[in-house]
């Protein structure tokens, strides 16, 4: 059976990345779907040119979880998953271990693995620190107003705004969010911080991918971005950094209502279920 094992970055991308610099802009990849998205977030972080077959197998699983082909609480078999990358399972486990330390999956003992169930205290948690982190990303971005940033911030505007518009827009708005958050933590030119944002992404972006479903939230969304784009072209750092510390709670808040009300309306089937 032939290897079912995404695309290794490219060296120029991964150059980039590991040089501390901001992605070039033809990587923000607008438009490209969720495919590749896991391997996105490792361009976006120091690592080494070329891929282990484990970290290619664990991006290829990552993506599947990041577009729900695999829901929040599937199990996932060893076994499965060595057939379809013909290899043993020792790679299989270690893939699963780059996806725990991600939060896309959780390691039950004896029990095997399993897509890390999304709840209302995470999202809380999570977005709370993703905002403060965030004040600081834009505010430095608008003392510096780097041409290239802010040549990539209006392009991925436009992007949004054709997006916020659609019904079936809201993946590939949070998709192109979720390239653009981490393109703009590269930016900043605070190695630590791109970091830390970088290293909390994923789990992230399956909690703003439910927030950015309903087309209303999309335009508040884009209200807020293109708010965030003229405090940096203006050099505004107070101004920028308080939208988008609000645009990413308003999101938050928006996921952790979904999952309430999803959790609330499953208490009341389970109560009215016969016994």
């Amino acid at each position: 059976m032939k290897k079912a094992s995404p695309s290794a970055p490219s060296s120029n991308a991964a150059g980039a990345a590991s040089a501390g610099y901001p992605l070039p802009l033809n990587v923000l990849g607008f438009g490209k779907g969720a495919d590749h998205l896991a391997a996105f977030r490792w361009l976006a972080a120091p690592l080494p040119v070329t891929w282990t077959l484990t970290e290619q197998i664990a991006s290829k699983i990552g993506d599947r979880i990041l577009s729900d082909e695999l829901p929040s609480g599937a199990w996932l078999r060893e076994q499965d998953y060595a057939d379809e990358f013909s290899v043993s399972r020792g790679p299989i486990r270690d893939a699963f271990q780059i996806l725990q330390r991600e939060g896309l999956v959780h390691l039950h003992a004896r029990r095997g693995a399993q897509v890390s169930v999304l709840s209302a205290r995470e999202v809380r948690d999570i977005f709370q620190i993703r905002a403060n982190l965030f004040r600081l990303v834009a505010r430095l971005l608008a003392e510096q107003r780097e041409p290239a940033y802010v040549a990539a911030l209006e392009a991925a505007t436009a992007r949004l705004e054709a997006l916020a518009q659609s019904e079936r827009g809201g993946d590939e708005y949070a998709q192109t969010v979720f390239r653009l958050s981490l393109y703009s933590a590269a930016a900043c030119g605070n190695e630590r911080l791109r970091d830390i944002l970088t290293s909390l992404s994923l789990q992230t972006f399956r909690y703003s991918r439910l927030g950015l479903q309903a087309v209303e939230r999309r335009k508040r969304s884009l209200r807020l971005w293109k708010a965030t784009l003229a405090a940096i072209k203006a050099g505004d750092p107070d101004g920028a950094e308080e939208v988008a510390a609000r645009r990413i709670a308003e999101n938050g808040i928006a996921a952790e209502q979904l999952l309430e009300a999803a959790s609330t309306k499953k208490i009341k089937k389970s109560a009215r279920a016969p016994t």
